[in-house]
């Protein structure tokens, strides 16, 4: 089976194509992030006029790259939820049309397990039962996985997402838009032996996070010193070391509690090196494992929508010709495979 996937839950238009013999055969992207950056944010009405735009070039492009027509697609699989109701629909609308149109099925993917399953696209793919720790702007979240939509969430963030942590501090900091890339170059500017935040919520039992007072701990610890670019390169490395170190901690007590010896790190803050060196130390000391996907992965693609897709759609689920899409969908009330 070839399956067309189709990505569109926030500021990235993706789409791609996998085949099941031959694996990832297109892969394409366009990132709205210049257009955001003059509103320091992402616009939820802009993102969808955008994304209704560049949808159907980038389905042509990736046809073209993996040299494939219309009648060697087998499936189309795209982004249902969660994410921004208007630029969910454009990629729901766009895929369910071509899948009527083309009398092929269709399957809505739930993003968090296009990431959770990204790293399977990898040369040397984890295996199941496998402990996945979802980091973003958007969701932070240990999740013990013992199979496709077998998931069960053993620790989440009670406030921000580690990602939306990061973003919050590089703007407070003055450091632009996207945030945590930015803040994690800054980062490597500063001392760290000037400031040391604290590591949230480790100092008592369980795995749930809350990263909202590191936030605050900058915002105090820049209004009691001389605002210079020095101190924001100090106080951004305060900031990752604190946070990186709050994951690890929790990832390690999440190996030892549940017995699973691998770890898999996805969504967009898993692209941080920090965070990647950590967990490779960490893992080593613990005697497990850590996959991560490629750098390119990280972010929201259309190529973990395909996989994802294929798998469910090769296990024989579709979508009706009606439609919908999820602005929030726990991902724990996925059916198993």
């Amino acid at each position: 089976m070839r399956v067309l996937g189709i990505e569109t839950s926030c500021d990235e238009t993706g789409v791609a194509i996998y085949d099941a013999k031959l694996g990832l055969l297109s892969d394409v992207l366009y990132s709205q992030v210049a257009m955001h950056a003059e509103y320091g944010g992402v616009v939820p009405e802009l993102a969808s006029r955008d994304h209704v735009r560049k949808l159907l070039p980038l389905i042509r492009e990736a046809m073209q790259q993996a040299d494939t027509t219309r009648e060697q697609i087998g499936g189309i699989a795209y982004t249902a939820g969660p994410g921004l109701v208007g630029a969910l629909l454009v990629g729901a609308a766009v895929g369910r049309s071509l899948a009527w149109g083309w009398q092929i099925p269709a399957v809505g993917v739930h993003h968090l397990e296009g990431h959770l399953l990204a790293p399977m696209l990898e040369e040397n793919p984890p295996s199941f039962p496998f402990i996945a720790l979802l980091v973003s702007g958007g969701h932070t979240m240990l999740i013990a996985v013992e199979g496709i939509g077998q998931y069960k969430i053993i620790g989440e963030s009670l406030d921000d997402a580690v990602g939306e942590a990061f973003d919050k501090t590089a703007k407070l900091l003055g450091l632009g838009y996207p945030g945590g890339p930015i803040l994690e170059q800054t980062a490597k500017k500063g001392d760290s032996t000037r400031f040391k935040f604290p590591r949230p919520m480790t100092d008592r039992p369980g795995l749930d996070f809350s990263f909202s007072g590191l936030k605050t701990f900058a915002m105090n610890t820049l209004h009691a010193n001389e605002m210079n670019e020095q101190t924001k390169a100090d106080i951004a490395l305060a900031f990752q070391t604190a946070a990186v170190e709050t994951l690890a901690i929790k990832c390690q007590r999440a190996i030892r509690e549940t017995g699973i010896k691998q770890l898999v790190v996805a969504g967009g803050v898993s692209a941080n090196s920090a965070l990647r060196e950590r967990l490779n130390t960490l893992v080593l000391k613990a005697r497990a494992r850590v996959a991560y996907p490629r750098l390119k992965f990280c972010t929201d693609n259309g190529a973990m929508i395909a996989y994802a897709g294929y798998l469910r759609l090769q296990a024989g689920e579709l979508e009706p010709p009606r439609f919908e899409v999820r602005a929030r969908w726990p991902i724990d009330t996925l059916t198993s495979l």
